[in-house]
């Protein structure tokens, strides 16, 4: 079967992967409401076209915190890459690095900094959990900063482990033959087996539920690169993040696996947006599995997207070359998206008015 969009790589990734291992990258929190109001909140926003605009060149370049890169798109953080193909996470960096992108390594990869750093140059952030043992926090971040990478993505939305009920059902835990790599010489890379979910046993005992806002300045302390907070979904926390330092927010759900019945990130853009006022870059994370999602959100203020588990991972699955088919897929998308909408800059994007179509278009 000739693959022709993202969405279709998650059928070939259910067919060839385990089931544990699937159920852990597609399901989401409890009722998994949010989980399918990620991708169903994109389809309540409807475009307004402008015609006859000379769209025969296309720029789709934009700057994210000083570095220069070739489409607002971006690869997410996602963690265990190796369960899906043996190249895992080199795969990913492999091809964020031809596409011209950014990716983030999660802090529970199957593959080190060092390791990813050595496939090749690229633009790497690396995204973070707050351990209880505050050394190891800080020997983490040192090592990701040695080894390249640009960024800080502080993930503050898991003081515990969502419900989910696949993985409790499943016994989820990594396969044995795999590892945290980043945490494998400090004896914290392994995940025992458990009554319920590994994962959630893992974090149980690893991560620290006392992480604060003292913890973002905590972290200026010990490296100097940017750090982003991913998780905000509130114009009250948008606020927070910028006054305690934050170079950039990402509006995050976790994918849908923490909290149930919070809002997709795309209707949660918008407020962030507002009450950042332009003093520091907002990105989308969740739900974006087209090259018009990625058009809805700048239009909506988002300074770029970051794509995650379904696309990178499902993709994984079916090939290495499948994480550069995603990319190229979407860029392509996008840059149709642009041209049917009379835009040949993403500065112009801002300036087309999108619609809900329960209020704006009601209003017409």
């Amino acid at each position: 079967m000739e693959i022709t969009n993202v969405s279709e790589y998650e059928g070939i990734a259910k067919q060839k992967l385990p089931k544990m291992v699937f159920d852990y990258y597609a399901s989401g929190a409890e009722d998994q409401w949010t989980l399918h109001e990620n991708r169903n909140a994109f389809s309540r926003i409807l475009f307004r076209p402008r015609i006859l605009i000379d769209v025969s060149k296309i720029d789709m370049a934009t700057t994210i915190l000083g570095f220069k890169i070739s489409m607002p798109i971006m690869i997410a953080p996602t963690a265990m890459q190796k369960m899906a193909h043996p190249e895992g996470e080199y795969a990913t960096a492999r091809a964020a690095s031809a596409a011209g992108t950014i990716m983030t390594l999660s802090s529970w990869a199957t593959s080190s900094v060092e390791e990813v750093a050595s496939t090749g140059p690229g633009i790497r952030f690396f995204q973070l959990y707050v351990y209880r043992d505050r050394n190891v926090v800080a020997q983490l971040v040192r090592r990701a900063e040695r080894a390249g990478f640009k960024a800080i993505a502080l993930t503050v939305d898991t003081p515990r482990l969502g419900r989910r009920e696949a993985d409790i059902k499943n016994r989820f835990t990594l396969p044995p033959f795999l590892t945290l790599k980043n945490f494998e010489g400090l004896d914290l890379g392994k995940m025992d087996e458990a009554n319920d979910s590994g994962l959630a046993s893992y974090v149980a005992g690893q991560i620290d539920r006392t992480l604060s806002w003292k913890d973002v300045k905590w972290l200026q302390t010990i490296t100097k690169l940017p750090i982003l907070v991913k998780g905000v979904l509130t114009a009250e926390d948008a606020r927070l993040s910028i006054q305690a330092g934050a170079a950039g927010i990402i509006v995050s759900n976790h994918g849908a696996r923490q909290l149930d019945y919070v809002p997709a990130t795309i209707m949660a853009l918008e407020e962030v947006v507002k009450a950042a006022q332009g003093r520091v870059p907002v990105f989308l994370d969740g739900g974006v599995r087209r090259g018009t999602d990625v058009f809805k959100a700048l239009a909506l203020g988002a300074s770029g997207i970051f794509i995650g588990r379904p696309a990178m991972v499902f993709s994984l699955a079916e090939e290495d070359a499948g994480v550069r088919k995603v990319l190229q897929m979407l860029r392509d998308e996008f840059e149709l998206t642009m041209a049917l909408s009379g835009c040949h800059s993403l500065s112009e994007i801002t300036l087309w008015p999108i619609g809900t179509f329960l209020s704006h278009w009601a209003r017409l």
